[in-house]
């Protein structure tokens, strides 16, 4: 890291009091008790978890289901009168006209079948209405592959095939789904809109980043065009229709140098990469050879779902980052406001203003619309202030002399430029949601063990817990409109499990207990649903030994009440979440059910942590959807 990023983090870390008050900013936490009171006080039944908001609306909704306990049962479990049954799974065909390859259980697809197919491990998605409530599109993320689920014998051999079929796996599926008149939803196949968006599918890059020359390869001297997306985490959709698709751990795919320079210690980059061996076989992601490539990924990448001809467009304006999601609000002019998370440990939440407003007539009228706007960083106070400092070239010491000559330069370097600012390092901001009652805009904070830990950032307003294993979600109400520079806000609540022996793992949850918060939505009414993703490595011992399988769980947010709705299979990952709009059907993504706590590449024993959804012996696990239903035909969560 430059010596000026450094000293700018120091001063930044020292600015902020090591114990403070976290749950409402209206109330202080003295620091003259030490930290033994403080922590006393932190988890004070007064300052209870999902404190009623000030900014709440009148009434809300009540949670009209009873709970499900914690389990480590192969299923999906939800509560009594529901029915989840799981579809959409990898490796089905997505429906694209004269070319629907069957999945093969032992892994055998080609590559060129695999672009075919739904793509690997589901992540964050969206319901697009074609025919209101019984006929749409289901757009899906597809994070990542696990490579010895993916190939017959995983990485024991590795060759060229391997890395198209991986790449192939990677991305965004489009899906026409229909239901009939039994209520059962199924594929629609063939179907005009059917699409896969892959590692490899060209794209545009636009915005000030666009012809950068740090954006210029031997391929694309032009800095414009680029192959592919991946590690795509969460999403966000466009009030034009369109489907945000952010790229989040993108670094793990690149080969480094032996010695990486300072902007690639700054993103990760590191000799080897993280296993995918990708640039063993496709040069391009070797930045020994090609040093420019890993600047083209990192983007919130835009798709018109309608259009399966369409060219998918890298928004640079956005900023650069492991990008989770990207939600988006208006302002009451009509410009778009769009929210995120950078999903690592010490890094920052972000919003983007629009210069214009959305114009009548979907995406032809709009096309532009996120390639101009002033990209801002988060700063959490610790009096329960909050200001949103400007990432602009010129502007709060982002100089040329610093590095950042051009919009161009900040928007690659987002990170730097938000370590010279000031900005608050946080426990790994994720999901964002935006309450459609009060405004209040929600973020969970997964966790972060580092936290407090030596020569690490110590805890902070924001960030109060020390070795953070469990999380928290945090809230912020701007200070006017969704364009405000200044906001004020506190958390919702602090994860944890009551039984933990460790008082700042024990959370101050009002219900059922969790862990590592992740995925977050609202619904139309006002009911927030909660995710969870702690990792198999963790999962089932320690402090999360009481917590089982991960889950999700509605909160009202009025009354601060936390239900549990499901909890999944083994070793999986609950997230993404959307309704349809008469709320009567539910879709959630069970990732990678079975992972191995270990060795993704490992092809033995392919069900030995979970044979779900096919359920028989020698199944492989599959990444899939579920469908929830009320048997009754009423609506989800009443």
């Amino acid at each position: 890291m430059p010596k000026d990023f450094a000293t700018m983090e120091d001063s930044n870390r020292s600015a902020n009091p090591d114990i403070h008050s976290v749950s409402d900013p209206a109330r202080r936490i003295l620091l003259r008790g030490g930290l033994s009171g403080a922590i006393a006080s932190l988890f004070a039944p007064l300052l209870g978890g999902c404190a009623s908001s000030p900014a709440a609306a009148a009434g809300g909704p009540q949670l009209g289901f009873k709970s499900v306990p914690v389990g480590t049962a192969d299923a999906v479990v939800v509560p009594e009168g529901y029915v989840a049954t799981p579809a959409f799974a990898w490796g089905e065909p997505v429906g694209l006209p004269g070319h629907m390859p069957a999945f093969r259980p032992d892994g055998s697809n080609s590559a060129a079948e695999q672009a075919a197919q739904i793509g690997m491990h589901h992540d964050g998605m969206h319901y697009f209405p074609l025919d209101g409530s019984r006929r749409g599109l289901l757009v899906i993320n597809h994070e990542y592959t696990d490579d010895g689920l993916l190939h017959p014998d995983g990485m024991k051999t590795w060759n060229a095939e391997k890395v198209r079929k991986s790449m192939a796996a990677h991305g965004v599926s489009v899906l026409e789904i229909a239901q009939d008149a039994q209520g059962q939803w199924s594929v629609v196949r063939p179907s005009r809109y059917a699409r896969r968006i892959t590692a490899a599918t060209p794209m545009q890059i636009s915005g000030p980043a666009a012809g950068h020359p740090l954006m210029c390869t031997a391929a694309d001297p032009g800095g414009t065009r680029v192959l592919g997306t991946l590690n795509n985490c969460a999403h966000g959709h466009t009030p034009w229709g369109t489907y945000l698709t952010c790229e989040e751990n993108w670094a793990f795919y690149f080969n480094g140098p032996e010695q990486p320079d300072a902007h690639q210690k700054r993103w990760g980059l590191r000799k080897g990469g993280r296993g995918y061996r990708w640039h063993e076989h496709e040069e391009r992601f070797d930045l020994t050879r090609h040093p420019n490539e890993a600047n083209r990924f990192g983007w919130v990448v835009e798709i018109d779902p309608m259009d399966p001809t369409s060219t998918p467009v890298k928004r640079t304006a956005l900023g650069r980052a492991a990008h989770e999601g990207a939600w988006t609000a208006q302002t009451r002019d009509g410009r778009v406001v769009v929210y995120m998370g950078e999903d690592a440990q010490f890094e920052y939440i972000y919003k983007f203003v629009s210069r214009d407003p959305v114009r009548p007539g979907g995406f032809a009228a709009n096309r532009e619309l996120l390639d101009h706007g002033t990209l801002y960083v988060a700063r959490f106070n610790a009096d329960g202030s909050g200001e949103w400092i400007e990432l602009s070239a010129g502007r709060n010491g982002l100089t040329a002399e610093r590095g950042f000559a051009t919009q161009g330069d900040v928007v690659i370097k987002t990170r730097q430029a938000s370590d010279l600012v000031g900005a608050t390092k946080m426990d790994r901001p994720e999901w964002v949601a935006i309450d459609p009652r009060s405004g209040e805009v929600y973020c969970t904070l997964t966790n972060n063990t580092r936290r407090g830990a030596d020569k690490q950032p110590a805890v902070d307003a924001a960030n109060p817990r020390a070795n953070n294993s469990m999380g928290h979600i945090i809230r912020w109400k701007e200070d006017g409109d969704f364009d405000a520079t200044r906001f004020r806000w506190n958390h919702l609540v602090l994860a944890g499990d009551p039984a933990n022996s460790r008082p700042e793992a024990r959370g101050n949850i009002r219900g059922d207990a969790f862990g590592s918060p992740d995925g977050l939505w609202f619904d139309d009414r006002g009911t927030l649903w909660i995710q969870t993703d702690a990792h198999a490595t963790n999962m089932y011992k320690g402090e999360y030994a009481g917590l089982g399988s991960n889950m999700m769980l509605a909160c009202d947010v009025k009354t601060g009440e936390v239900r549990r709705f499901l909890v999944g299979p083994p070793n999986c990952e609950i997230t993404g979440v959307v309704c349809t709009p008469d709320m009567r059907t539910m879709f959630v993504n069970i990732q990678h059910p079975g992972e191995s706590p270990t060795d993704r590449s490992d092809p033995d024993q392919p069900d030995r942590y979970s044979r779900w959804p096919g359920m028989q012996p020698g199944n492989r696990p599959r990444s899939a959807t579920v469908i929830i239903r009320k048997r009754d035909g009423g609506l989800i969560g009443t």
